[in-house]
């Protein structure tokens, strides 16, 4: 158990929100009871992971995706109004960091896809064989050495590859007879990052989406594309922090995975 101000204390000082220029607010986006004994992760700020919260008794839900954006209306109606009042009814609190959950070096998004597909080993932070690219350096590079997983080092083998880790189909635009010497990747929706990952010298780039001028640089530039889903190139973070940070603070932690086709 723990009280609120010491969880988000703990998040704050991984996540170092203040670092980030983002799209929305990071930390505490609703307030709920002051002492916490159990927190639900997940990826994003549904009415579904809300109701299953509620149904695990938890005191606190942390996710990737909260509930307020830049550019929204601002109106408490709606969906919104129906996520707030669930929240607020049953005294939960809402935790969401979004960009510093994507770029901690060793608990978030980026490092634990990394992790996930081979590309780098457990507890990798970005050192030795990643580099960084892109806007607020969020993109990550690994170069595939010799005795990488041969799954890596081909485009067509690759692709398997990601399908069967992220247990998805994956859309891909690459040449077959290419070989892959560094893989570049972002989760989520970080399609805008795929010119510097070219210019960064990937050969292969890996996010959660594509857009329809992505499918003609990477026939241009040669280098592969792959989209695998912003959801699935997103729920290794979340899980990993709060889990961490609940194991520290002495509170009951628990992943609640809401499929998303996205």
């Amino acid at each position: 158990m723990t009280d609120r101000q010491s969880l988000l204390d703990a998040f704050n000082n991984l996540l170092q929100p203040e670092r980030f220029t983002d799209y929305g607010p990071n930390g505490l986006q609703v307030e709920g009871k002051a002492r916490i004994h159990k927190i639900i992760s997940g990826v994003t700020a549904s009415r579904a992971l809300i109701e299953a919260a509620i149904a695990e008794k938890a005191d606190a839900i942390f996710v990737h995706h909260g509930l307020f954006w830049r550019g929204q209306s601002g109106l408490v109606t709606g969906w919104m109004r129906e996520r707030l009042k669930l929240l607020l009814e049953h005294d939960i609190n809402l935790f969401a960091y979004h960009l510093p959950l994507d770029a901690h070096p060793t608990l978030g998004n980026n490092a634990q896809l990394g992790q996930q597909l081979g590309l780098i080993g457990p507890g990798a932070s970005a050192s030795g064989n990643i580099t960084h690219f892109g806007e607020q350096q969020l993109g990550w590079m690994a170069s595939i050495e010799p005795n990488s997983n041969e799954a890596l080092k081909q485009p067509e083998t690759l692709h398997k590859h990601l399908e069967f880790i992220l247990n998805r189909p994956v859309s891909s635009v690459f040449n077959v007879d290419a070989a892959i010497k560094k893989i570049a990747w972002c989760s989520g929706g970080a399609q805008s990052y795929f010119e510097a990952a070219i210019n960064a010298g990937a050969d292969a780039f890996i996010t959660g989406e594509m857009s329809e001028p992505q499918a003609h640089l990477a026939r241009e530039c040669g280098v592969a594309y792959f989209a695998c889903g912003h959801h699935a190139t997103e729920r290794y973070g979340a899980p990993a922090l709060a889990a961490h940070v609940a194991a520290n603070l002495g509170m009951e932690h628990q992943f609640i995975e809401i499929d998303n086709p996205a």
